[in-house]
């Protein structure tokens, strides 16, 4: 823990209603996000006025508080002043069904993200090597270094099978029993082998591959928490150690191979077929909008839904058209924003948070940017739109793709190295020079009416 947020903790907590108020806590990339039990105890004003607070937001029954990069430190501070309890956390406002969906699918991929960024950058590595002809991608090092990359992707159903279940506060290791199955080499013999398979020899099993997939491994896991909360409350305490996970594994290893995994494997492939129609005939359309409305779709939460959407088109056609350009290049227009406000600005605060907020904005993290900056300001919000819808216009009528996930900052330009050609990189980095250049000029025309009547202090 890192003792020196041990005070601000204790003070988000205090100007929250106390520990008592606090039901849920946990934490994005930025911010610390609490369910409480009575939203009237908070003390907005004075949690905004904290040193090491950007901004208090509520959304959808969370109360959501603007830290910063290091939120992980102050929410490693805040858990020993909470206590939590089941009993606590039923009595949180309710939030709506789209919402929840949100909240659910953002908490089954963001844990997820770090092995995909790293295994996304070992891709990145691979393809420079074949690029500048260091290896041969017939080569055993080629295989070797692809299945370091791959082994996230291949697996991904067992990961996202754990995920979801601590989501669902349902048994993860048995989610991930059951999703295993779904991956067995005795199942993808039968697929390869083509014949129809029948269990017991009533039940028919669909013929279709999981691995690498998202959607059947999310809804078999969600269907099980219910099932296994229904044993565990008819099956006797003396006995559920035993019959609880007997019968979990053969209600559930049924309905994964019969019902629920088909139907994930169908609306898998519609999603493709959706995907791959989007970057052929309408590959500007996600880039625009992402490119251009991404600082909004943060402030309301909706980007959570989305960006699993990319994540799922590279588990399904090997890369990533729907959101990775959009995104990197929204960032990039929201990071050169805040360097022209650091420039402008004669409020010495402004410029400290403008400063800060660019150098962590152009790393992929614009929350700061946008709390700090764009929305008490608006102008640098108006220009990032205009930057970042034009330069995704280009990347998206190139067909821009990344070929991993990862932080969409500066770094990421090497993700879009891919398919044994040097052009997607190349298109994604004159796309940000679109961006840059054009957010840097709007911004600056903008300033000087904005910014002239700014104090100094």
């Amino acid at each position: 823990m890192s003792k020196k947020f041990t005070e601000l903790a204790k003070s988000i907590v205090s100007h929250l209603g106390g520990k008592d108020n606090v039901a849920d806590v946990y934490h994005c990339q930025t911010r610390l996000r609490f369910k409480l039990k009575d939203a009237g105890l908070v003390e907005k004003e004075k949690l905004e006025q904290l040193d090491g607070v950007t901004m208090y937001l509520l959304n959808a029954g969370v109360h959501q508080v603007v830290i910063g990069t290091h939120v992980k430190d102050v929410y490693e501070e805040v858990i020993p002043l909470i206590a939590l309890s089941p009993e606590m956390s039923q009595e949180t406002e309710k939030a709506s069904l789209t919402q929840q969906v949100i909240d659910f699918i953002a908490a089954a991929f963001q844990p997820v993200i770090p092995a995909l960024s790293g295994a996304g950058m070992v891709k990145a590595v691979l393809a420079l090597l074949v690029v500048f002809k260091i290896i041969d991608n017939t080569s055993q090092t080629y295989t070797m270094l692809n299945t370091f990359a791959d082994g996230v992707f291949y697996y991904l159903p067992l990961i996202l099978a754990f995920t979801s279940a601590q989501k669902l506060k349902t048994n993860p290791i048995l989610a991930v029993g059951v999703v295993a199955m779904m991956l067995h080499p005795n199942w993808t013999n039968f697929v390869t082998a083509g014949e129809p398979v029948y269990f017991f020899g009533l039940i028919p099993f669909k013929l279709a591959t999981y691995t690498s997939s998202v959607i059947p491994a999310i809804l078999v896991v969600f269907v099980q928490s219910y099932v296994e909360g229904f044993l565990n409350k008819i099956i006797p305490k003396s006995i559920e150690l035993v019959f609880v996970p007997l019968l979990t594994f053969l209600i559930m290893g049924t309905l994964a191979f019969s019902t629920l995994g088909p139907i994930g494997a169908i609306i898998g492939s519609g999603l493709a077929s959706i995907f791959t129609y989007l970057s052929v005939h309408a590959s500007w359309v996600p880039a625009v909008l992402i490119g251009s409305l991404l600082p909004v779709m943060v402030m309301f939460g909706i980007h959570n839904g989305i960006a699993p959407l990319g994540i799922m088109q590279m588990a399904q056609v090997g890369y990533d058209s729907i959101f990775g350009p959009g995104a990197l290049l929204s960032n990039m227009a929201q990071a050169t924003a805040a360097a022209v406000v650091a420039f402008r600005a004669k409020d010495k605060r402004t410029k400290q948070i403008a400063t800060s907020g660019a150098i962590t904005g152009y790393m992929g993290i614009t929350e700061p940017i946008l709390y700090g900056i764009s929305l008490p300001k608006k102008y640098p919000l108006y220009a990032a739109m205009v930057g970042g819808g034009l330069g995704g216009l280009y990347a998206g009528l190139m067909q821009v793709r990344r070929f991993a996930t990862g932080s969409s900052g500066l770094p990421a330009v090497v993700l879009y190295i891919g398919d044994n050609t040097m052009g997607f990189f190349w298109n994604i980095l004159i796309a940000m020079g679109i961006t840059i250049v054009t957010t840097a000029s709007l911004t600056y025309l903008l300033s000087l009416k904005f910014e002239k009547n700014e104090s100094t202090a």
